[in-house]
């Protein structure tokens, strides 16, 4: 006889148990599994696309926030107009910078002091004069930017210390800003020139020695910084109308990928909205603040490296520089991107770095010293590893876990030091970072990573991941460690699209692939072929004029980068070669 349905229900006491025991560990997996930081359709569409493409190009590609119909944001705050309102008067607590605790209004005072000053003893006149900032990453740098771009003298910056001969024959300047260190190397350049009849005036920060002193000639002129900003502390200040913000306050020089030596002219706008991008970079959760101290490895000398530093001055946070951003030597060995150089922050008076702006070779070389000490710990490693890999693969990092306590936090303080505990964020440009490489950092750091793409025609990122999207798309690629990580959306200022497009490809519904060309305002207006084509095969440059931000290579204000990229299907970006 078949067995009724009674008496297939009938159970036990294990019957029971075993029930309760699947259900409690459904429940446990439902409610602790780690929910996604970001909802996973935020991340489907990154960038907003437009309808229509011409032949042989993409379509314009702009970051979703900003959307297609909205006006770029052009600086952090209504009332930034310039470059000298990054530097509010209602944030009244100090901060460090390098080794200088300073507040706003100290800075303030510096910097109109040291502009009158210098307008009364290097005899400078405004927009006729220029000044060459032959200066490594201080507050001194920054108190000069800042007074300089207030009476309207443009300053000239290098990107590259080799650049400084070919600049110095080209264009020689009104005045030269160096270092005491520095002093001989620039005296020996200047009496090589050989030109008859023209007088120099040097500032110099620190005292140069006797010896050195002593062999400067009389065609040029030396004043120490503490004197020019003594003399404008004396007096009363200087006042100069104030700037437009179309108004061209800097020119920076870089080499291209040829080697050929390129000039960029940065507007106050170009400045300010590069600013606005970097503020973007965060999410409103944890936005920078007083309370943040970033550290930076890209020099002062280059737009990107400017960039962060007056971010830093206008979120009210400490800063400083690596080691390795240093251009100006008098020895000739040079810096390893590597865990001590990104150290060497701390032998600055500042608090513990929360917030990293690093280059891919220093990220690579913290990621592979934080994960050899986690190895260490043979079989807990293991296990942390795969539950690390799991709770990013669900969009979830966080360093609070029970396996970063277990594992990785000790590793971390073992690299790091002390700072192992505050670092939030690591924002990686300067290069381009390996797929392979973005998930184990996740790892290794438990804090969000963000992947951008920089250019020196550029003030500030081009591109920027999202804070929070941990997605891994290494596995897709054929080669994946020959492959580089995505660069994300374009930033809230800027558009973009490709040029030399395959049609066909597209209509088929293949990802567009080409070289980049981007408008908006942080894109610096180039100088054009003619400025380029000297004798010497430098260039030459025209300062103090007002040139509309965003001016590019064409009419329709598009600048090529001569970068190779491809669109992913969510709207973010991954260079290609």
């Amino acid at each position: 006889m078949a067995p009724s349905i009674s008496d297939l229900l009938v159970t036990d006491d294990l019957t029971i148990l075993l029930g309760l025991i699947a259900g409690t560990v459904f429940l446990l997996r439902t409610f602790y599994r780690p929910q996604p930081l970001v909802h996973p359709i935020l991340l489907g569409r990154q960038s907003e696309v437009a309808k229509v493409r011409n032949p042989g190009e993409s379509a314009v590609y702009r970051n979703y926030g900003t959307g297609l119909m909205n006006r770029f944001p052009l600086r952090p705050h209504k009332d930034v107009q310039v470059l000298t309102d990054l530097v509010r008067s209602d944030m009244e607590a100090p901060r460090t910078l390098w080794d200088t605790k300073i507040t706003n209004a100290a800075l303030q005072d510096r910097v109109a002091s040291f502009g009158t000053g210098l307008l009364r003893l290097a005899d400078l006149q405004s927009q006729e004069s220029n000044v060459l900032l032959l200066l490594n990453d201080c507050i001194e740098f920054l108190i000069a930017d800042l007074a300089l771009s207030s009476h309207s003298i443009p300053s000239m910056t290098l990107a590259a210390a080799n650049l400084l001969s070919p600049v110095l024959d080209t264009h020689p300047p009104s005045a030269i800003i160096t270092h005491a260190e520095f002093l001989p190397t620039l005296l020996e350049l200047i009496y090589d020139a050989g030109e008859e009849g023209r007088h120099h005036t040097i500032v110099v920060v620190g005292e140069p020695s006797s010896r050195v002193m002593a062999s400067v000639a009389s065609k040029v002129k030396v004043l120490l910084w503490t004197d020019v900003e003594r003399e404008g502390f004396k007096v009363p200040k200087i006042m100069t109308p104030l700037p437009k913000p179309s108004d061209v306050f800097s020119v920076s020089f870089f080499a291209d990928n040829t080697g050929h030596v390129q000039g960029t002219q940065i507007t106050h706008t170009n400045l300010t909205a590069g600013v606005a991008a970097i503020h973007a970079l965060f999410p409103v959760s944890a936005l920078l603040s007083s309370l943040d101290t970033i550290v930076s490895s890209h020099s002062l000398g280059g737009t990107y490296g400017r960039a962060v530093a007056y971010a830093a001055i206008f979120e009210g946070t400490s800063f400083s520089t690596t080691e390795s951003s240093k251009l100006f030597r008098v020895d000739e060995g040079t810096v390893k991107q590597d865990v001590v150089d990104v150290l060497s922050a701390q032998l600055y008076s500042i608090p513990s770095a929360t917030i990293l702006f690093l280059k891919p070779t220093h990220l690579d070389a913290l990621v592979d010293a934080i994960l050899r000490e986690a190895k260490k710990s043979f079989l807990l490693n293991a296990f942390a590893w795969r539950h690390k890999i799991s709770g990013i693969s669900e969009g979830f990092v966080s360093r609070d876990t029970l396996w970063d306590r277990l594992v990785y936090d000790a590793a971390r303080a073992n690299v790091i030091g002390e700072g192992a505990g505050t670092v939030r964020a690591v924002i990686v440009g300067g290069g381009l970072l390996p797929a392979n490489l973005l998930t184990p950092a996740r790892v290794a750091l438990s804090c969000p990573i963000i992947n951008t793409l920089t250019h020196p025609a550029v003030v500030g990122p081009v591109f920027a991941l999202h804070a929070l999207d941990l997605q891994d798309f290494s596995t897709v690629e054929e080669d994946s460690a020959k492959s580089f990580a995505p660069v994300g959306p374009p930033t809230v200022s800027i558009e973009v699209k490709l040029l030399g497009v395959d049609d066909s490809a597209v209509e088929d519904g293949a990802d567009p692939s080409g070289t980049l060309v981007v408008r908006g305002p942080p894109v610096t207006k180039q100088l054009s072929g003619e400025e380029l084509e000297t004798p010497s095969g430098y260039v030459n440059i025209r300062t103090g004029e007002s040139v509309s931000s965003g001016n590019g290579d064409d009419e329709d204000g598009w600048t090529n980068l001569g970068v190779k990229i491809r669109v992913l299907t969510n709207g973010a970006f991954r260079v290609v070669v």
